[in-house]
């Protein structure tokens, strides 16, 4: 229910910043994007087409305008960044945090990026090269290095004056890391036990030595399920040499999350998570052409199984009215197996361990459901064409398609992995094609056997 409230909200937010640009006045727009969130901005310029786009990114607050590039998708921030002059994205550029400013300017165009880097001053500029060294779906690419750092010899007291001299923390700060005097990490000071506790005891003496700090090398997905797992906050990030990196927070946690559930929806349509919605007809037709072109090959593969039964077909037409009851069987069925293991491996639940007991239970499912759908159709068939031979036919094939299937559906996504290929983004089009070519063969080659 909470999502379907969300998305009616962002509909009534585009609608009334439709009508205020069909009024043809900027003051209500302006009034519009005051009251959002950069976010909330982001995702109506990524609804809008492109000169309406122009007209609103135009309306968009100067000092807002970084973090809505943050949030839009590639696409969408490189057509308005290359609208921009250098003096406006450098402008952008300059309030945005560490971890949030390497993803932005990695994204532009070298003299840009060159630009920026000029801007910024030798503490900033180090730390943003350091973060920008590390791959972006990386523990150290998701790091803000703008982090509290304290010694354990020192007494708490003497860390709220500390505090109080600074003025202010960071952004999600919960916790204040403990280093030794080479930098390396200790520990970390919870805010709760910071206030709570004796200020005459030492940091030493009240910091959790059992927070365990992230891995800068660490997959980002792997980020994500720690913070899920341990109900994070925020996490110390680590070299190999335990040298306290930065920090990763949970609003940057909550954006690899959506990445990936957005990378894996359109993965399985053979798009692009990062592709703009209103992108330009030759680019938009031509990256799908790519995919169309490859569901076509699969497709005239199962039409030469088909073909090798013409005879077949000929003589009892009943069998080609009945092929897709098959093969569409054996489809749903076999998505559901590859979608489930599509989530188990992004969620890291598959591994050597249980992949035998998992293959035993789908396969079971798959039997289950065969045998329960196979008498299902077969009735239907013994109703429909008075002929219980060709009932029997159709329900062999259908428990045999659906064993494939599953089988398919289970192994797709491990093969794929193994060769490093997304299985979101190929796992169904080859599901797609030996469902098709198994349930054909199955049915039409039983069919031959039995009916003539």
């Amino acid at each position: 229910m909470a999502e379907t409230a969300e998305q009616q909200t962002a509909e009534q937010r585009l609608e009334r910043l439709r009508d205020a640009l069909d009024s043809g006045r900027l003051v209500p727009v302006r009034r519009i994007l005051k009251s959002l969130h950069p976010a909330e901005i982001a995702r109506l310029l990524e609804s809008l087409p492109h000169n309406e786009r122009k007209v609103v990114w135009g309306v968009v607050d100067v000092d807002d305008q970084g973090e809505v590039l943050l949030h839009v998708n590639d696409e969408v921030r490189a057509a308005l960044i290359q609208g921009m002059s250098p003096e406006d994205v450098i402008a952008a550029a300059r309030d945005l945090d560490i971890d949030d400013l390497a993803d932005f300017v990695d994204d532009l165009p070298e003299t840009l990026t060159e630009q920026v880097l000029r801007s910024m001053d030798l503490a900033n500029r180090q730390a943003l090269e350091k973060v920008m060294s590390y791959a972006p779906d990386t523990a150290g690419g998701l790091t803000n290095t703008d982090t509290v750092t304290i010694r354990p010899d020192v007494t708490l007291d003497v860390v709220l004056r500390y505090l109080r001299l600074r003025g202010s923390m960071p952004d999600h700060t919960d916790v204040i890391y403990v280093v030794d005097r080479y930098g390396r990490f200790i520990g970390g000071l919870s805010l709760e036990r910071l206030l709570t506790h004796d200020p005459s005891e030492r940091v030493a003496d009240a910091m959790d030595t059992e927070l365990e700090p992230l891995a800068d090398d660490l997959p980002a997905r792997e980020v994500a399920q720690q913070f899920e797992n341990r109900d994070l906050i925020s996490a110390p990030v680590v070299d190999a040499n335990r040298l306290l990196v930065g920090r990763i927070t949970i609003d940057d946690v909550v954006d690899v999350i959506r990445d990936e559930a957005e990378h894996n929806l359109m993965s399985m349509a053979g798009l692009d998570e990062e592709e703009d919605i209103f992108a330009p007809v030759a680019a938009s037709a031509k990256r799908r052409a790519v995919w169309l072109g490859i569901n076509l090959l699969t497709a005239l593969l199962a039409a030469q199984v088909v073909g090798l039964f013409e005879s077949v077909i000929d003589q009892v037409v009943a069998l080609a009215v009945l092929m897709p009851v098959v093969a569409s069987m054996g489809g749903i069925s076999g998505s559901q197996t590859l979608t489930l293991m599509i989530r188990g491996l992004a969620l890291g639940q598959i591994g050597g361990g249980n992949t035998q007991s998992l293959l035993k239970k789908e396969l079971a499912v798959a039997a289950i459901n065969g045998v329960l759908w196979a008498l299902v159709v077969a009735g239907i068939v013994l109703l429909w064409f008075r002929n219980p031979t060709l009932g029997a036919v159709i329900a062999i094939a259908m428990i045999i398609n659906q064993l494939f299937a599953a089988l398919s559906g289970f192994g797709i996504p491990l093969i794929l992995r193994k060769l490093n290929i997304d299985p979101a983004l190929a796992g169904s089009v080859v599901l797609t094609t030996i469902t098709d070519v198994v349930g054909f063969f199955a049915f039409l080659g039983l069919g031959a056997l039995v009916l003539l």
